[in-house]
């Protein structure tokens, strides 16, 4: 059976590509609301939420042609989430995000941004694990991943468990390092969807 709302957003996207200002229009009578409300959400500011979203259709007709869009629910969903991650950057140190997140964590499930934060989470942490040296990378992959156990990977190594607990530590403390501003945005993020 042939999934007739995939067919007309990938109809949409080629139109807009094309120049098309009705498919342009028609995007964004769609979208501009629920991306409003999104941003509008996390922020709790109108005026900043407005000229956000106002931002990303702009790019969004200046840049068309070049675009590489999927699914126009993920791309303009992320634009929004990389514009409210860039702005609470932009208003100072890491303790302001505890208070963005006590302030915004009541906000309603939204399968695509759960899509979103999960993919994007799995990313940074897979990144983290892939720049770990090779030994430890395999160690840390079969005890985290498979449940191996510390003594069943001391023995498929022929390492003593101490050798294997250095192995996990020191893993550990590399993956904890590579992903300490990443997790915490991913995480004030993801707790917006999940409360």
């Amino acid at each position: 059976m042939v999934d007739e709302e995939k067919i007309s957003g990938q109809h949409l996207i080629e139109s807009l590509k094309a120049g098309d200002e009705e498919a342009f229009t028609r995007i964004y009578k769609e979208y501009w609301y629920r991306m409003f409300l999104v941003a509008y959400r996390k922020l709790q500011n109108k005026e900043v939420a407005e000229e956000m979203i106002q931002d990303i259709f702009t790019r969004l007709w200046k840049e068309r042609a070049k675009l590489q869009i999927a699914s126009l629910d993920y791309y303009l969903f992320s634009a929004v989430r990389y514009e409210v991650i860039d702005h609470i950057r932009t208003q100072g140190a890491q303790a302001k995000y505890l208070d963005y997140y006590k302030a915004f964590s009541s906000f309603e499930d939204c399968n695509t941004e759960d899509v979103i934060v999960y993919n994007d989470l799995s990313k940074v942490v897979n990144e983290g694990i892939e720049i770990l040296p090779e030994k430890s990378r395999e160690i840390f992959k079969l005890h985290r991943q498979e449940n191996w156990s510390v003594s069943q990977i001391a023995s498929h190594y022929q390492l003593s468990e101490k050798a294997v607990e250095y192995h996990l530590t020191k893993a550990t403390k590399s993956l904890r390092s590579h992903l300490k501003d990443e997790l915490i945005l991913l995480f004030l993020w993801g707790s917006f969807f999940y409360s």
